[in-house]
């Protein structure tokens, strides 16, 4: 893949729940939502404030980050579904 966001634009690949079934349901991909954790693929450099210094992002590449059910925009790449959301939509940052 061959993208880099702008200022404060992450690119983010959605990560699929490993769960299949709930309470011995098996729930149809029909009436899955979409899952709202995923991985920053790439990130932009910062945000540019009024005075012109840009500030670093505080999530980087790798990271595993949660974000809001209608966050972003998708986009699709090689066969691939991503989002690029801005870095004020993720709501947290994953630790392991």
């Amino acid at each position: 893949m061959k993208i880099r966001p702008l200022y404060d634009r992450l690119v983010v690949q959605r990560i699929e729940e490993s769960e299949t079934m709930r309470n011995g349901i098996i729930i149809p991909d029909s009436a899955k939502e979409k899952p709202q954790e995923g991985k920053v693929i790439a990130a932009g450099n910062g945000k540019k404030g009024d005075d012109g210094k840009v500030t670093p992002l505080d999530v980087k590449a790798g990271d595993r980050i949660l974000f809001g059910k209608y966050a972003g925009n998708e986009i699709k790449l090689d066969g691939e579904e991503y989002l690029i959301i801005r870095e004020d939509e993720v709501l947290g940052v994953m630790s392991e």
